[in-house]
């Protein structure tokens, strides 16, 4: 037998040497592309062996080492060598993304080669693929992306290390003790990195900043700015630029407007609002409603190439942090001057909009106005007026009151309109953490979408999508909001998923309309497993971002779509107000056009990545203040429904949209198995099933800050 075993081997051994043999041939500088005749004459192949050839040729070729041209000729593949951004997983493996290429690339946990997360690096992508995704390996690092690194600061005798926040980081940093700046065990630090660590020894680094005592108010939230590198405070120079801009709209900042200041219009806000960005108009004529929605025109204060402006755009976006708003514009402006207060003179950009019974907008004109609101009204009162009937506040806003019924039967026609078309309306409960004086958390509750902020979204759309196709047949360079079709693969899982609860997707040649996935969220809607499928149903679509290329945006099935409506808080708003008034003024010459082409693409892009990095802080903001409210109810039990089931545990969503797992681990009265294609955990002496949709008690386990996890364990 082990005579038998070393003839295999042996066997093994000389077929590596010769497939060894056979591709050091072709890599030589000399090689020149040969047929497999060819092959065999110069490589002195015997007749016998030629299938060994032909197999060894086989095995280059699919190891991507070797190609065959269409002429039948060998050679040596180039491996080519991309540069894109790698995004690091906790657990060692990562992705690279790199432009032009439609997927990320997958890095095993072998190829890292010591790049971190946000590294800028070279690799090699590998010619086969096991799965769908490509693979590849990092060759080397270019540059590095995180400089600094929020931790937490652990001190020992003679040095500390410090704890990084992004668990993608992958690995604690050395601090010596004469670079630890004072800071003590417990303490929020910022990290540079000096060193980012050879294989074996850890990065060090030397502390630039305390942010202050992980227990101490409002550290948590300020150590989520600074991860994210959000700018908070304006400089000396954009806070003069400010303090000159007018505080009164003057006779000659008037000149060449519109006048609207005696039509009735309301802006319509959440009570605690300050920037009141938009107001809205409604009166008939004849059968035809008339609606005006009408913008600070805030580029009349910001001008292009300005400090103000140039902060802006690197901004980006205003944030909404859990317990503060970082403006992109100082506050003295978009609560000033900029906000549409009620009985002051205030410059606009309006578009006003004849839209007919079948809630189609059959004229409308983009003009420079001059407006006056009559009241701010506040949701709250707004439905108080049409859902509730409330006659104390129906007689408070009497004179308005015709013109709210008006505009709420408007939003029921557009509605229904883009419903018809497709449109998909995701109506997640968005949460609302409530904090007392000194930022704790002390209650959760989901955001109420009622009457009055579905008719402020259906008019917003309304004039966003009319702006839109309007300069899209004028062909002007413009910036506009896109969302693509969703990947086909994506929705075929989708697909296959839902069929486990009895649904079905009806998807055309490779790819599916947005009406079908509206009609699924409407089936679905009321059930056990609603929020599952809608959520299931949202990760399965791409991000929307902004592009320069009108592509429709696929969720709202419209063909033509921009924002246009709050140029206070986002930038490409207050980038399209400026290329409208321009061309309404008559001055988008080529000179103009010219220099809009070159700078639209880029500021499309900044627009974009800043909106996904506000996206992302602020839900670590509600994810960390979700984790402090639930420490202080351990050990109580809640009701929840289960809205994940994986092979290591369930999560278990409660009515408060907090999200908790529970772990297989914790299952301690049988060995449960996870059965991925109905997504649920079945126990194998009892049967006892734990899947999507079902409710369950819990009692809070344990919570971490740090992590952001809570821990659930099944109430008995």
């Amino acid at each position: 037998m082990g005579q038998r075993k070393g003839e295999i081997m042996s066997n093994i051994d000389k077929y590596e040497t010769r497939k060894k043999m056979v591709y050091d041939f072709m890599c030589d500088d000399m090689y020149v592309p040969m047929k497999i005749k060819e092959l065999c004459i110069v490589l002195g192949v015997k007749k016998e062996d030629r299938p060994q050839l032909e197999q060894i040729l086989l095995d280059l070729q699919a190891e991507g080492r070797i190609t065959l041209s269409k002429r039948g000729k060998y050679s040596k593949s180039e491996i080519k060598k991309t540069v894109g951004v790698f995004t690091a997983h906790q657990r060692g493996f990562g992705f690279v993304t790199v432009e032009g290429e439609p997927d990320d690339i997958f890095i095993p946990a072998e190829y890292v080669n010591g790049a971190m997360h946000m590294d800028t690096v070279e690799i090699t992508i590998s010619p086969v693929t096991t799965g769908r995704r490509k693979e590849g390996k990092v060759v080397s690092v270019i540059e590095r992306g995180m400089k600094q690194v929020v931790c937490t600061y652990e001190a020992s005798d003679n040095f500390g290390f410090a704890v990084p926040d992004n668990t993608r980081f992958g690995t604690d940093i050395f601090i010596p003790k004469e670079r630890s700046n004072g800071a003590m065990s417990g303490h929020k630090v910022v990290v540079e990195i000096t060193s980012y660590g050879k294989k074996g020894k850890k990065p060090e680094g030397k502390v630039v900043e305390i942010i202050g005592h992980i227990d101490d108010p409002g550290t948590d939230i300020l150590s989520i700015v600074k991860a994210y590198d959000l700018p908070v405070d304006f400089s000396e120079k954009i806070m003069h630029q400010v303090q000159n801009v007018a505080k009164d709209v003057t006779p000659a900042d008037m000149a060449g407007r519109m006048d609207l200041r005696d039509w009735m219009m309301v802006t319509i806000d959440g009570e605690d609002a300050k920037d009141l960005d938009d107001a809205v108009s409604l009166y008939m004529d004849g059968d035809n409603y008339v609606l005006g929605v009408h913008i600070a025109d805030v580029s009349n204060y910001v001008q292009e190439h300005s400090a103000l402006d140039v902060e802006a755009l690197k901004r980006g976006t205003s944030v909404y942090l859990v317990d503060r708003v970082i403006p992109m514009l100082p506050r003295e402006l978009s609560n000033g001057i900029c906000s549409l207060n009620e009985g002051c003179d205030r410059l606009a950009l309006s578009c006003i909009m004849t839209i007919n019974k079948k809630g189609e907008v059959i004229d409308h004109k983009i003009a420079e106005t001059v407006i006056k609101t009559n009241r701010r009204m506040t949701y709250t009162n707004v439905k108080k007026i049409l859902a509730d009937k409330d006659a104390a506040v129906i007689e408070e806003y009497k004179e308005l009151v015709p013109m709210f019924e008006k505009m709420a039967e408007l939003a029921a026609i557009l509605r229904k309109k883009r419903m018809k078309r497709g449109s998909i309306d995701f109506d997640f409960p968005e949460t609302k953490v409530v904090l007392d004086e000194d930022g704790h958390p002390i209650d959760i509750k989901p955001y109420d979408r009622n009457v009055a902020t579905k008719l402020i979204e259906d008019f917003m759309l309304i004039a966003n999508e009319t702006v839109a196709e309007d300069y899209f047949w004028q062909e002007i360079p413009f910036v506009y909001r896109t969302h693509d079709k969703p990947d086909s693969e994506k929705i075929a899982k989708l697909s296959t998923f839902i069929n486990n609860f009895g649904y079905t997707l009806h998807i055309g040649t490779d790819e599916v309309h947005p009406k079908e996935l509206q009609k699924l969220l409407m089936k679905v809607d009321g059930t056990d497993e609603e929020s599952l499928i809608s959520r299931l149903t949202l990760r399965s679509m791409k991000q929307a971002r902004y592009t320069t290329a009108c592509t429709g945006h696929f969720g709202l099935a419209a063909n033509y779509y921009c924002h246009f409506t709050s140029p206070i808080r986002r930038y490409p708003d207050l980038q399209i107000h400026r290329i409208i008034k321009e061309n309404i003024r008559g001055r988008m010459n080529d000179n103009r056009r010219e220099h809009y082409e070159s700078i639209l693409d880029a500021v499309a892009k900044q627009a974009s990545e800043t909106e996904r990095r506000a996206e992302e802080a602020e839900r670590e903001t509600v994810k960390i203040k979700k984790c402090e409210y639930m420490s202080n109810h351990i050990g109580e039990c809640f009701e929840g429904v289960i809205s994940g089931v994986t092979e290591w545990g369930f999560f278990v969503e409660l009515p408060n949209t907090v999200e908790g797992l529970v772990r297989v681990t914790d299952l301690t009265d049988d060995f449960y198995e996870f059965y991925e294609d109905t997504y649920e955990l079945a126990g194998s002496a009892t049967n006892k099933r734990y899947k999507l949709g079902q409710k369950i008690k819990v009692v809070v386990d344990s919570t971490d800050k740090i992590m952001r996890t809570i821990d659930f364990k099944p109430a008995e």
